[in-house]
């Protein structure tokens, strides 16, 4: 796998880990998970960025959303959470 460099905002750091539960490391660790999803966000990708959502299993073997966008080569995650359950059946579906 290549490597993979994130960029994250501040504040998007703190909220993910303040008000979802979900630290930077455990976000980026979703990214690992062999089995995760990937699709794109057509409700909040505009013209000018086009964004994600993955569906992975982190080192606390917790499914979690990452919502991100791509910033030339590297991910900006913009939220990660646990996912519900309806989006924990979507990352389970996969073959």
């Amino acid at each position: 796998m290549a490597e993979v460099v994130f960029d994250w905002d501040q504040w998007n750091e703190q909220k993910n880990e303040f008000k979802h539960g979900a630290s930077r490391i455990e976000a980026e660790s979703a990214f690992y998970d062999p089995r995760h999803r990937l699709f794109e966000d057509l409700q909040h990708s505009t013209r000018r960025e086009a964004r994600y959502i993955l569906y992975g299993r982190s080192l606390e073997a917790r499914v979690l959303m990452v919502g991100f966008t791509r910033r030339g080569p590297k991910i900006r995650v913009i939220t990660a959470r646990a996912a519900s359950r309806r989006e924990s059946r979507s990352y389970d579906a996969k073959a």
